[in-house]
Parts: C-alpha cells; structure tokens; sequence
C-alpha cells in the first residue's frame, strides 16, 4: 500500500466533470483576470463566512501583505506574532518593511496569549496570530488586548478555513481575515491563490486597490499598490470546491477520530487537543512523540508519509538567525523535537487509516 500525504490525483478525479467545465467556461469567455468568475467567488466566499466583503489575491502571504499595507503598517513598524507557522506569515511582515516580534507558543502551539502585552513597545502596530493546523487560538484574548493597546489584529486563517472560535467563524475577531488557498490546504486551487475578508468598507476599497497596482480606475494609481490578483481559472475552480468544503472537513474530522479512538492506546503518543470553545477543522493531525525520528523512518519503510510542521522555526532560519540569536522561546524549542504530522487528507480510505494505525502500533511492540 503507497499512501500518499496529498493526493492532489484523486483529490482531481473526485470531482473532474465539475472542475473540466469550470475551466472550459473561463477559456470560452476569454476573460482571465478580475472578471466574473472571481467576484462570483470572493461574493461565496464571504457568504459563506457571514462576512460583507472578500478581496480574492494571488496567495496567502499577499494578503496579509495587502491588509498590512492598508493598515498603513509600515517601515520600522512592529509586528506581534508566531516562530511557529509557515515562514510566508513573517515574510509578509519584511516585505512591508517592518519587524517582526515573535511570541513564545501554549500548548495547542499557538501564539501563546498571556505572554503578548510583554513584548509591546512604542513601535508595535499590529498583532498576528496564526490559527494553526485547523484550531483557532485564543483570539478573543488578543482581540482584547489589540482594543487596549489600539493595535490593528490581522488574523492568518491560510490553515483554518471555517474554523469556529466561540460559534464564530476564524476572521471575525477584529479588522481582517487572510487566507491561503494553495493546493495543502482544506479549501484547495490548482496552484498559488488567497482571499482577504472584512467587514470594513474602507479597508474593503484599499485592499481591492492594492492587489491591482494602487488603481481605483484604469490607469489612475490612487495609492501604493502591488500586482496581486486571483485569476478567473482559479476562482472558476475555488467555487467548486467550495461547494464540497463542507464534506471534505467532515471527513477530515471523522479520520481524525479514527486516530484518537485507536491511538489513544499507546501512552507513548501525546495526541492533538481540543479546545472546548472551538470547532476544529484538521488541516493537520499533529501528534507528538519521544521517539520521533524513528518513527517517521520507520513508517518510510511502510510506505506511509508524515511531516514535520514545522521542523526548524521562523527565528532560527538561516536568513533570520542573525537578528533572534538571543530569542528565548523555550516551549516551541521543545515541541519541534517531538511534533510529527499523520496525512489526514479528506480522500484517505478506511483501509489505509487502519494501516497507518497498525503500523504505528507495530512500530511500538517491535521495540
């Protein structure tokens, strides 16, 4: 059994009639760049999230690059956040020119809550946590934090699509949402696209402006701008698979309870936890292990793949180092010994989660 961590394939065949007639259309029209198909999505997607606006962009790190260079956060500006996630939520902060500050993670591996307020300077504009793996963080706490020091909260939702916090969709919690819809993610295209979401009209019309040069009109550049747009082939295919997002997650958390339920055996594996005020949705099923090198060498050999979300941390990254050298985050610096991801994609069958049951089982009564 070759059991694959994305099967984009399969993912493709699931639904082929549907996607095949959403690109034949975009090519009969002969329009491909901000035309119907994506106002039709960005007007879902927002739908769909109980939001008033949706800005459809090039890629997950574009918006958030949008939505702090409409927040006007800028050069030399500080920006709160996490070592923790995938390295483009930092990079969207250099771009705008300012500096990341980054926070040690709690034990859901989030932005750790209770250890922001101690890193905000004069300098800090904007708090940036990520809700990672499919769980929100302790977005209320951040929210009240951001109302009390008058910081903008751009919150980075690229791996929590319909995530809820407190009956609340991921996004709601303050001024903007940013989404990721690289093919990884619960909400996939068929290549690099992302979506902003707010309900502030004026961050709505600047955001629209910037991912089109600065253009208000054609050819009138009424601010800074970038060329960041989704395009009506993704958009076409981002509504499709919208229609099937809610049956993909429920899968999703039906094979994460496949794991707990046989899982939960073996005293070894510490496995995800739950917050009783969020909807969980899997992007990730991350476990955490003593042993967990061997494992994933062994599980190779079984033809099963895992990963490590995220092996080496946004401060120690070579291009970073120099700068957090003296960064002290010692949870963090624990837990990406130990973190180890299960493919928890939405098309795994039955018979290939009780294999990469076993095979970790077997993996123990061998030792």
């Amino acid at each position: 059994m070759n059991i694959l961590f994305n099967d984009f394939k399969k993912q493709y065949q699931a639904i082929k009639p549907e996607i095949d007639q959403a690109i034949q259309r975009v090519l009969d029209s002969g329009w491909y760049i901000l035309g119907k198909e994506v106002e039709q999505f960005e007007q879902e997607f927002a739908k769909k999230h109980g939001a008033k606006y949706a800005i459809g962009v090039g890629n997950g790190l574009d918006a958030i690059k949008i939505s702090l260079l409409a927040l006007w956060v800028w050069q030399w500006d500080e920006v709160i956040t996490t070592s923790h996630s995938a390295v483009a939520t930092t990079l969207a902060i250099l771009d705008v020119g300012a500096l990341p500050v980054f926070v040690d993670i709690d034990a859901y591996y989030h932005m750790d809550a209770n250890k922001i307020e101690e890193k905000i300077t004069s300098k800090t504009k904007a708090i940036l946590p990520v809700h990672l793996y499919g769980q929100a963080c302790e977005i209320t706490k951040m929210q009240e934090i951001c109302k009390k020091h008058d910081l903008f909260l751009i919150e980075d939702c690229a791996q929590s699509h319909f995530t809820k916090y407190d009956g609340q969709f991921v996004w709601n919690f303050w001024q903007v949402g940013c989404f990721s819809f690289y093919p990884t993610k619960n909400l996939w295209a068929y290549g690099d696209a992302g979506a902003i979401i707010t309900n502030d009209e004026e961050l709505y019309k600047k955001c629209k402006m910037i991912r089109n040069y600065g253009q208000e009109n054609r050819y009138e550049h009424k601010i800074y701008g970038i060329n960041s747009r989704l395009d009506e082939i993704q958009a076409a295919i981002l509504q499709v698979q919208l229609k099937h997002i809610d049956q993909g997650t429920q899968r999703r958390s039906e094979i994460a309870q496949k794991y707990r339920d046989w899982l939960s055996v073996l005293p070894q594996i510490s496995l995800p936890k739950i917050k009783e005020h969020c909807v969980h949705t899997y992007h990730l099923f991350v476990i955490e292990i003593d042993e967990r090198d061997a494992l994933m060498a062994y599980l190779k050999g079984k033809w099963i793949p895992s990963l490590i979300h995220y092996p080496l941390s946004i401060h120690k990254q070579p291009f970073l180092e120099w700068k957090y050298a003296e960064a002290t985050l010692p949870v963090l610096d624990q837990k990406v010994k130990n973190i180890l991801s299960l493919p928890i994609h939405p098309l795994l069958t039955d018979e290939e989660i009780e294999y990469i049951i076993s095979t970790i089982k077997m993996f123990y009564n061998e030792k």
